[in-house]
């Protein structure tokens, strides 16, 4: 377990969990990014369909779901969602908020290691995680021990250039206080070919790799070909 999570960056994420789901809060930044993720994890999943349920029978696992931000409208393009978290404060805010949305949803406190998580997903969703865990080839060797062989998984992270220290790092934790300060360690953050090869390393062949870019002018974030600061990958189990 240790492997799979910091003690440290629990407690601090466990510290906001009223905070989940407040757009203009200390996760508002999550708020912003959620539609651009749900574009790619859409675009990987179900591509080439205007279905309003694209996601029916599908099965998926969030891993660090914290309050459900992704799991939510996961659910409601029709597939069957478990939320993992390792902060109970967290997934206790998750299934508060998805009991007031009426939404069916699985949520789990703990780690890829528990019984209640085996599996087999038909997809992995690690959003915004990866760069907070103390060894990611441990967690990406979980997901790939859960899912089914040909399942897909979406990791979106932060890359690590000067560019995202200066903007990702130092202006949003502080100067414009959009996230709060120490959430990120820039050292921590893996480039997209690092994330590449602890892909390859747990059986997974990259698919595609996008940037998540923000455009300043439309207030948004949105899918683009900018992986300088945030980006994410989709990649196939081949084993």
């Amino acid at each position: 377990m240790t492997a799979q999570v910091d003690p440290a960056e629990i407690r601090r994420f466990s510290a906001l969990s009223d905070q989940w789901w407040a757009p203009d809060g200390p996760l508002g930044q999550l708020h912003r990014m959620t539609p651009a993720r749900m574009q790619i994890i859409r675009n990987a999943l179900a591509p080439d369909t205007d279905d309003p349920g694209p996601l029916a029978g599908l099965s998926i696992l969030d891993v660090g779901c914290g309050g459900g931000l992704l799991c939510e409208p996961l659910t409601r393009l029709g597939a069957r969602v478990t939320g993992l978290d390792a902060s109970p404060e967290a997934v206790e805010a998750a299934r508060a908020h998805a009991r007031q949305s009426g939404l069916d949803i699985t949520y789990c406190a703990g780690t890829l290691d528990d019984p209640e998580v085996a599996g087999p997903y038909d997809a992995v969703i690690a959003s915004e995680v990866i760069e907070h865990v103390p060894d990611p080839a441990v967690l990406l060797s979980g997901i790939a021990r859960v899912l089914r062989p040909g399942g897909t998984v979406v990791v979106t992270t932060l890359n690590r250039t000067s560019r995202s220290l200066l903007i990702a790092k130092l202006l949003a934790e502080y100067v414009l206080r959009l996230v709060p300060a120490r959430t990120h360690d820039w050292r921590r953050f893996l480039t997209p070919s690092e994330l590449s090869r602890l892909l390859a390393g747990a059986g997974f062949s990259v698919t595609a790799t996008t940037g998540i870019v923000y455009r300043v002018l439309r207030d948004r974030f949105e899918p683009g070909d900018d992986l300088s600061i945030n980006y994410a990958v989709c990649a196939r189990l081949e084993r």
